[in-house]
């Protein structure tokens, strides 16, 4: 346990900590007991709450007790954000969503042995309290100033906000204070986005209870130009199959920029330092072999999603270029191909339609006469075979899972249609 914390640091899940030296001492002295909260705002996690969940596996898998805080409280509420007020969801969605999020966290720590994770609802301890008491016992502990000095809050000052989002701190504050009074947590994790949370807990503690108690925050997730991945980019990563298939959530990591992609094998694998540092050497040697997104990638999706579903991932890639058999897949992974690269719905009568109006339609040719020079030139293929009839049509056998068809110009322009029958 000694080193936990430099592990964590050179691996980059450490972004800010309340006295450093504290709470390396902390770690190293026994069993820790911490909490990470995931607030129910979408019917599923993403990759920047992935973060969180490794990093609790790592506390976990070094000897300290996870508590994994489902947010159906704060989920009600919604913390502030930059560009204006949340629409509040509705009772009935929050609790639904609540239930994904229960169980998505559930599956990634160890329920059992000495160090097993507990889930636990801030709907349990919230929904009793009135507002007397919440105002008496929890509202007095915190100054006003100190809440306008917040980042979130000074730049909402002249746009608006309102008293919910304004509070929303309070709650998540009374939440570690309620697991730190009932099961004796000492650590809170979080994005790096949660800082001001995260310390004003620490401060309610020490102010209420005068206890001392410790905050870390993990990096944000961004791209090599700084951006981020989150919803409100439009740009999320979600760990639920429905909301982003794994053959997309496997290329996603597939195509990692050089920039980032050592980065994100510390961050997201349990690769230790001399096989980053083979792969960190083979990006800089020999960098169109990607070495280090393959393993990412493989790494990943397997830990959220299971090695079946790499697998099929893996066939699937190789399969739209040619490398393998496309009606080795599975409707859903080339449903999930199609929509990843191109799909377009080609309507057909009685008769299937001609091969050059496939072409047009998935768009890897700019119109029918372009498909007939493609097709003369030995350039473009039907479900990875090769076509050498300008006048060919579409038979049965064709449509993949009785609609898909894959088109192909050259070795990587490829685009998909589903046939529909009128």
């Amino acid at each position: 346990m000694s080193n936990l914390l430099d592990e964590l640091k050179w691996r980059g899940l450490v972004a800010q900590t309340t006295e450093e030296e504290a709470l390396r001492d902390h770690l190293a002295a026994g069993p820790v007991n911490f909490y990470v909260g995931f607030d129910p705002s979408a019917a599923s996690i993403h990759i920047g709450n992935l973060v969180q969940i490794i990093l609790a596996k790592r506390l976990q898998e070094a000897g300290h007790h996870p508590f994994l805080l489902v947010g159906g409280a704060t989920g009600m509420i919604g913390d502030p954000r930059q560009v204006g007020e949340r629409v509040m969801n509705p009772e009935e969605t929050v609790r639904e969503w609540t239930e994904k999020i229960r169980a998505q966290v559930s599956r990634f720590l160890d329920f059992e042995g000495p160090h097993a994770a507990r889930v636990v609802n801030n709907y349990d301890w919230t929904s009793t309290m009135n507002v007397i008491e919440f105002l008496r016992d929890i509202g007095k502990h915190f100054p006003v100033n100190r809440m306008l000095a917040r980042e979130v809050v000074r730049s909402r000052l002249e746009s608006g906000i309102s008293y919910t989002e304004f509070s929303y701190v309070l709650l998540q504050s009374m939440d570690y204070r309620h697991l730190h009074r009932e099961y004796g947590v000492t650590l809170q994790t979080g994005g790096n986005d949660q800082w001001g949370n995260l310390t004003a807990g620490v401060e309610l503690i020490r102010r209420s209870d005068g206890a001392h108690v410790h905050a870390m925050s993990t990096p944000l997730i961004t791209k090599a130009d700084g951006s981020k991945f989150g919803k409100s980019e439009g740009g999320a990563i979600w760990l639920d199959a429905d909301m982003l298939s794994p053959y997309s959530f496997h290329q996603f990591f597939l195509n990692a920029e050089d920039e980032k992609v050592i980065d994100y094998v510390k961050v997201f694998t349990s690769r230790g330092p001399d096989e980053i540092a083979e792969l960190e050497d083979s990006l800089a040697r020999e960098p169109w072999k990607r070495a280090a997104q393959h393993v990412l990638a493989d790494d990943v999706t397997t830990l959220v999603h299971g090695e079946a579903e790499t697998r099929k991932a893996i066939a699937a890639a190789d399969a739209v270029f040619g490398r393998s058999d496309l009606a080795e897949l599975d409707a859903r992974t080339l449903e999930a191909v199609l929509g990843d690269i191109s799909l377009n719905e080609l309507p057909t009568g009685d008769q299937l339609p001609a091969v050059v109006d496939v072409l047009e339609a998935a768009g890897v040719v700019a119109s029918k006469s372009a498909a007939r020079r493609a097709i003369n030139e030995g350039g473009a293929y039907i479900n990875n075979v090769k076509v050498t009839d300008a006048e060919a049509r579409l038979t049965e056998p064709d449509l993949l899972h009785g609609s898909y068809v894959v088109a192909r110009r050259g070795k990587k322009t490829i685009g998909g249609v589903a046939v529909k029958r009128s």
